[in-house]
């Protein structure tokens, strides 16, 4: 395990927009916690918030301009970047987002993105139409991509007067993803070292005949952050996926099966393990007998379609009566009446929580990098901000983990 960091240092990059001001409350907390905060204003966040109250909180200077001779005799912009344990950008408007996808370096703050060696955390403030822009989807996909994490944005009313997704988390949601950022990048092996993780993902694909098919939308993408997570918490994870056009994580053991059926075989031969993750979108029916040619139209009406139920692989591990693993994890992708859905189905398939997500058609999950996750448990429910993928993954193999931990405990 990492030795714990004394005093982590905080870079934060304040950038233009009215919630600049919320920056402020951060660093107090920051400051609060005992972390060193060095600040960085961009020219439009020095619109919003003057250099000297943010002085004044951080007890330090605050570096506005790339061509400084007094900076760069003192410090300079790399080493800057390098003597941070974390950086962060809030404000992170659609500016800087930009410019970090896109590898620019035209002013102090770009520049410290790129020349950093650390990771990255963002708290994206935008208006709702920059925040779900196409440019800004796949500037957001690079820079997940990339290894930056986000927290928020929230979705509520906007100083322009409109509303929506786009207001920057507050500022006690920031400084949670910046302390688990923190412990993330000190002990990043150490949470399931030892344990065996099994996920599955994607979609199941139950054939009419050789060329159709019951299917979903699901794209397996949170499935497979899951697995690369626990993977990256030292477990040994085995992961079965439907079919998806995604590789496999580094190090996880990767099943690929096509059918609810073959899905179910796969995971009993995965057992036993110490964390079952259900999070594979498994289609609830097939096709009786599905045809051995391909069906043609002739003409004489259509054809009927007798529908089976597929097996329950959630509710089979969950409700095993030997061998059950000792936390298993189910998901419920709802369109409507979310939480009564997830809770009932937490009871009817016996397993010790659900994830449930909202997948109805402007929520934009099926298929999309983000996801708004709702841990629904025995004890009540947690909603978690709009996340990346990834960083939800993370941030559910940690807690996880935590239950794992207190389970275990003498």
């Amino acid at each position: 395990m990492a030795t714990p960091i004394e005093k982590p240092s905080i870079l934060l990059i304040v950038g233009g927009g009215v919630a600049a001001y919320k920056s402020l409350e951060l660093i107090r907390l920051l400051r609060k916690a005992e972390m060193e905060v060095r600040v960085v204003l961009t020219g439009a966040g020095a619109q919003f918030v003057t250099p000297l109250s943010l002085a004044s909180l951080s007890g330090a200077k605050v570096y506005e301009d790339l061509f400084s001779l007094t900076d760069e005799t003192e410090m300079g912009h790399i080493q800057l970047s390098r003597q941070a344990d974390l950086v962060v950008i809030a404000p992170a408007t659609a500016d800087l987002l930009a410019k970090a996808a896109q590898g620019l370096a035209n002013d102090l703050a770009s520049t410290l993105l790129l020349a950093s060696d650390k990771a990255a955390l963002a708290a994206p403030a935008m208006n709702w139409r920059m925040w779900t822009h196409p440019a800004t989807r796949r500037n957001l996909a690079v820079l997940r991509e990339d290894g930056m994490i986000f927290v928020g944005p929230d979705d509520g009313p906007m100083a322009c007067g409109e509303q929506g997704p786009g207001r920057m988390a507050e500022p006690e949601a920031i400084f949670a993803a910046i302390n688990a950022a923190l412990n993330r990048a000190q002990n990043p092996v150490d949470l399931l070292t030892g344990k065996k993780i099994v996920v599955t993902a994607g979609p199941t694909h139950e054939p009419i005949d050789p060329v159709r098919y019951i299917a979903n939308r699901s794209s397996g993408k949170q499935g497979f952050a899951i697995a690369r997570a626990a993977r990256e918490a030292g477990a040994e994870v085995i992961l079965i996926s439907g079919p998806v056009a995604l590789e496999a994580p580094e190090g996880v053991s990767l099943v690929r099966v096509e059918t609810a059926r073959q899905m179910a075989a796969a995971a009993e031969a995965a057992l036993p393990c110490d964390l079952f993750i259900a999070a594979a979108a498994v289609a609830d029916w097939r096709v009786e007998s599905d045809a051995g040619q391909k069906i043609k139209k002739t003409g004489g009406g259509l054809p009927t379609l007798h529908l089976v139920e597929n097996p329950d692989i959630l509710a089979e591990v969950a409700q095993r009566a030997a061998g059950r693993p000792p936390l298993v994890v189910g998901f419920a992708a709802e369109t409507e009446h979310l939480l009564d859905h997830a809770r009932k189905k937490r009871l009817r398939k016996g397993c010790d929580l659900i994830v449930a997500n909202d997948v109805s058609e402007n929520a934009g999950v099926m298929g999309g990098d983000e996801n708004t996750l709702v841990l629904v448990s025995a004890e009540g429910e947690t909603t978690w901000p709009r996340l990346g993928k990834d960083e939800a993954a993370r941030r559910l193999i940690g807690h996880l983990a935590q239950i794992l931990a207190w389970r275990e405990a003498p």
